[in-house]
């Protein structure tokens, strides 16, 4: 069934597929930190400086490294230049002209999202150029992080008896590399903008298909011994000697005034700025240069409806901001720094955490921006109605809550090309939680307004082959739509199952507002969210056939693990479903609603006594309770409902849903064996792992390590006090991920013990912000346990 979808969309449709089984992104371990806010698009650069990544079409990844894309230094002394390079190691056949084959033993690369360092020592120079790559990436900032920028701030140190002079040249092709930058018409003229006594200037690259045409902007600062020259258009494809004999003249480019001609068909063009200084004998000075892309306006896949992008809310949607987004960019990433540095700093400098984890903490971040990330401005003449659908009236802050942050969406991964796949996003949402909170809030409410609304088109299902429609009312979608379509306006872009039926999205819901509203304390959110809440849970109880107080799975893969079936009763659904019902008494607790408390409260006991009845061994949770052959597997995310119970605060006294011992026994049996006795400790936690010490081949899931889960399960451990086995259990995966597979800022999905991954650049990695929670509340109640525990408070 999948094959015949599959032949019917990409070879007949000419569309590509939201999961491409059959042709998979081939791994390159080359990336490193991508460039760019949230939801402007990105570029992202690889450790050797490459720019290789492309993801400016919303959702779209094009995976390319373009070569005109370069820095260039040139060294002067006394007139004469005396060295002149391509900071590459690349020998590429084009620009031959050019001097390529730096020696990579003196060049370095660190990252720590959302900046990255470069060092070169040029051999033999006794110079050394730094560059600090820095993106507008600031929690609880909702401007300067949706601006789809980067700045390269070039440090130079002399290390030599004599003034040098010093130029580095910054060349880019005009487009991303695909073969639509041959198509004709894109077009480059230089730029300069003075304000506030600042002057910034360099090249814009114009670039104009039919649908999302936009500006690509370099540039530099000038200032006091700084000049600023570029070269407006030049063939990347050809030799490129003119440009490197007129930068190796004197050091400088020779300025031309005057936009370039419009390329014809076959033909592509590039442009460079250079900026240039005098550093005395041992002395040290700073060149600053930028990137800028500015495509305001954006259409999805179907064309039907015109988006802009929430940076133009500050910076307009003409198409004309990319002068005035490199200006604001070159004259405010130092207040960038000093935020960043703040928020970071003591994390970085508390002796008590590893350091791998520092790394892994601010590194998968990146997928913040970098997951096809989207974040759109609600267009000013909408109204409440535009949005709520026929069924979403009761939703009163909707309207303000979009229209003052936009509207949020990211992938669930860069090759399953879902938005907000939510049974992920459960996982995922702590980063946003504790960083950018509005944006949770925001996303919550598009999740709200789906969830009352129906979309009764039929469609046949590819795993069962049963024809259901698309949507269901009062039940959590599965994702938010497709960019290849039109997300938010057609949502359950996945085909696999129908997901009404599944066990675990209308309870993630219900956590997730208890959850946010524990850390918020936004009472608004949570009036609002109440009913929708409640609608959930009653589409949810059904799945109780016996009336047990605890749900039952349908002997189908019906939840997040979807190729891993589940029968009856089970640890992952029954825990979170025992965890939602918990906070459904909180929720209605503050709120004042006896009545639909104490219904609850009723289902809460009944379902305690069935879920330890049914499930538990003496040692931990089952899997499931069918007694068949895995039924008695240990779950590494057997606890996930305790996960949240734990980041709330209930967790304890009338609240204690599971008894604090079966939790703390469950943790240790699973530390034990799915992470001790899995690939000798150095993998994190296995999903299944069978009693006798062997993983659980029974699904093609059972026997993968989920990195995202591992962190959930990490900060579960830290939260029960387990700290020194949460570290190691997580360790297991940062150094699998970003040191032993190479694949560093597009951690995956999933991994086999023996060469297997899927899905690379996922979603649920996110989840290590949890652990971050876990231990910041932990800090918290040792410095105050004299207090109950308070709400998260930010950095």
């Amino acid at each position: 069934r999948y094959f015949r979808w599959w032949f019917k969309k990409t070879v007949i449709e000419k569309k590509s597929a939201f999961i491409d089984l059959l042709c998979a992104v081939p791994l390159q371990q080359i990336y490193g930190c991508p460039l760019g806010g949230i939801g402007g698009g990105t570029i992202t650069r690889g450790w050797r400086g490459e720019f290789c990544r492309w993801q400016l079409n919303p959702g779209l990844y094009h995976y390319e490294t373009v070569i005109a894309n370069q820095f260039t230094v040139c060294l002067r002394c006394k007139g004469q230049t005396i060295y002149q390079q391509v900071l590459s190691v690349e020998r590429p056949s084009s620009l031959q002209g050019w001097n390529w084959g730096y020696c990579g033993h003196y060049a370095f690369y660190h990252a720590l999202y959302p900046r990255a360092w470069l060092v070169y020592e040029l051999p033999g120079q006794q110079v050394v150029l730094t560059c600090r790559q820095v993106s507008p990436v600031i929690p609880h900032d909702y401007k300067d992080s949706s601006l789809p920028v980067g700045v390269f701030i070039w440090e130079v140190e002399n290390g030599r008896d004599e003034a040098v002079e010093v130029s580095i040249m910054f060349s880019l092709q005009n487009g991303t590399g695909a073969k639509e930058d041959r198509s004709g018409g894109p077009w480059n003229e230089p730029f300069a903008l003075q304000k506030d006594g600042e002057r910034v200037a360099g090249v814009l690259l114009h670039h104009c298909p039919a649908v999302n045409p936009f500006t690509l902007a370099i540039s530099a600062r000038e200032k006091a011994g700084t000049g600023v020259t570029h070269v407006t258009a030049f063939n990347p494809t050809g030799l490129g000697s003119e440009v490197w004999q007129d930068l190796l003249k004197d050091g400088r480019l020779d300025s031309p005034t005057g936009k370039s001609r419009p390329t014809e068909k076959g033909e592509v063009t590039a442009a460079a700025v250079c900026a240039s200084c005098r550093v005395p004998a041992h002395g040290h000075k700073t060149l600053e240069l930028a990137l800028a892309w500015d495509m305001p306006c954006v259409r999805f896949g179907s064309k039907e409806k015109l988006h802009l992008r929430r940076y133009t809310r500050f910076f307009g949607s003409e198409g004309d901001a990319a002068p005035a987004l490199s200006h604001y960019a070159l004259t405010h990433y130092e207040e960038w720094e000093r935020k960043i540095e703040a928020w970071q700093n003591p994390i970085l400098e508390n002796s008590q955490l590893p350091s791998w984890y520092k790394s892994a903490l601010f590194n998968e971040l990146y997928f913040m921006t970098d997951g096809g990330t989207v974040w759109m401005e609600v267009p000013p003449d909408c109204c409440a109605e535009d949005l709520q659908g026929p069924a979403g009236a009761g939703l009163s802050h909707l309207l303000p809550v979009l229209r003052e942050y936009g509207r949020f969406a990211y992938l669930e991964g860069q090759e399953y090309r879902m938005y907000n796949t939510y049974d992920v996003h459960f996982y995922a949402s702590f980063a946003l939680i504790m960083l950018w909170p509005k944006l949770q809030i925001s996303l919550q409410y598009d999740i709200a307004v789906t969830v009352v609304n129906e979309d009764v088109q039929p469609r046949q299902y590819l795993m069962c082959g049963q024809t259901a429609q698309v949507k269901t009312k009062n039940v959590v979608p599965h994702d938010i739509g497709d960019p290849g379509d039109e997300p938010w306006q057609r949502v359950n872009a996945y085909l696999m199952h129908d997901t009404a039926d599944w066990k675990d999205l209308n309870l993630k819901f219900v956590l997730q507002v208890y959850r946010d509203y524990y850390l918020t304390h936004d009472s608004l959110y949570l009036q609002d969210m109440w009913p929708v809440c409640q609608a959930v849970m009653e589409s949810e109880l059904k799945f109780d056939t016996d009336n047990d107080g605890l749900i039952e799975n349908g002997g189908f893969a019906d939840q997040t693990y979807d190729a891993w079936v589940v029968h009856g009763a089970s640890a992952y659904c029954g825990g979170l479903w025992l965890a939602a019902v918990c906070m459904m008494c909180k929720m209605a607790e503050v709120l004042g609603d006896t009545e639909i408390r104490q219904k609850y409260l009723d289902i809460l006991n009944k379902g305690k006594e069935a879920f330890e009845r049914m499930l538990w061994n003496g040692k931990y949770y089952n899997y499931d309770s069918s007694g068949n052959d895995t039924s008695s597997s240990i779950m590494s995310d057997q606890c996930a409902g305790q996960w949240f119970l734990g980041a709330c605060g209930l967790d304890q006294g009338e609240f204690e849903v599971f008894p604090k011992s079966h939790i703390l026994s469950a943790l240790k049996t699973i530390f034990e064996k799915n992470v001790l006795s899995f690939a000798g400790g150095t993998m994190g936690a296995v999903n299944g792992m069978r009693p006798n010490g062997v993983p659980d081949t029974s699904s093609v899931q059972s026997n993968e390590v989920w990195i995202g889960v591992v962190y959930s399960l990490a900060a579960t451990m830290i939260q029960e006090g387990m700290v020194e086995e949460g570290f190691r259990t997580a360790e297991g995966c940062y150094r699998t991920v970003w040191e032993r597979l190479g694949m560093a800022f597009q951690t995956p999905e999933a991994y086999r013990e023996k060469k297997v991954y899927r899905s690379l650049a996922y979603m649920r990695p996110l989840s290590i912000w949890s652990m971050q929670l876990a231990l910041e509340r932990r800090a918290g109640q040792a410095a105050a346990p004299a207090q109950l525990p308070q709400g998260h408070t930010h950095p």
